[in-house]
């Protein structure tokens, strides 16, 4: 039996139906699920408070605040993240410094990216777990992945901001762990739109099920184990 081989176009045409249309095969249970908000906080909420503003992210917080509340009616464990001022900055990686998404701007501020306050209209309750982060990927120097096995769940559920550095770079932290990832289309938001779809197009193909609110929580509702 021959082998079969395959022309320059049909593999251009496998792997745009993947970055398209790729589904992940695994199923998203309530009961090894946790919801991770990532960075939703004043520096990137608060319209024109930093030039780090995601408008976009502005504009989701009422349906990312009533996704948060559906997961919390499943009994999944609601984890925000912050990028904060931990350990005197020290744990940050060295060479953020040179990066152009540094905006040396006159009016910047030593309050901000310090104290990583959620955005009020988000605020997590005493029974969610805020993890402060030194970097982009909540999964980088933190104890998120010791928190999730202690609590029993393989699946994580990204929303937040930014879609195509924190969130995207924690689906693909969680997916090297082994941990099944899902990122929600419409509660992540970056300050691009059409850096958005470029990231879940990459996501979609190799890291994570993309998915809407919608489809998860109809998901969510089915069997717990």
């Amino acid at each position: 039996m021959g082998e079969r081989s395959y022309t320059e176009e049909e593999v251009l045409e496998l792997a745009r139906r993947a970055y398209r249309s790729g589904r992940a095969t695994f199923p998203v249970v309530s009961g090894r699920s946790a919801l991770l908000v990532i960075d939703m906080q004043d520096e990137f909420v608060k319209p024109g408070w930093t030039p780090y503003w995601v408008p976009e992210a502005t504009r989701m917080v009422p349906r990312l605040g009533a996704f948060i509340a559906r997961c919390r009616a499943a009994g999944l464990p609601v984890i925000y993240t912050a990028f904060a001022g931990t350990h005197r900055s020290l744990d940050r990686p060295h060479s953020g410094a040179f990066m152009p998404n540094r905006y040396d701007v006159p009016e910047a501020s030593g309050a901000w990216f310090q104290g990583g306050r959620i955005w009020h209209e988000l605020a997590p309750r005493p029974e969610d777990v805020i993890i402060l982060k030194p970097s982009y990927g909540a999964f980088y120097d933190t104890p998120l992945e010791t928190i999730l096995r202690n609590l029993g769940r393989d699946t994580i559920i990204i929303t937040g901001t930014l879609t195509n550095f924190c969130c995207g770079t924690t689906a693909r932290q969680g997916y090297e762990r082994g941990f099944n990832v899902v990122v929600s289309s419409d509660a992540t938001a970056t300050d691009d739109p059409a850096a958005h779809e470029a990231e879940l197009r990459v996501l979609r193909r190799g890291f994570a099920r993309v998915s809407s609110v919608d489809r998860i929580l109809t998901e969510l509702g089915g069997p717990t184990a």
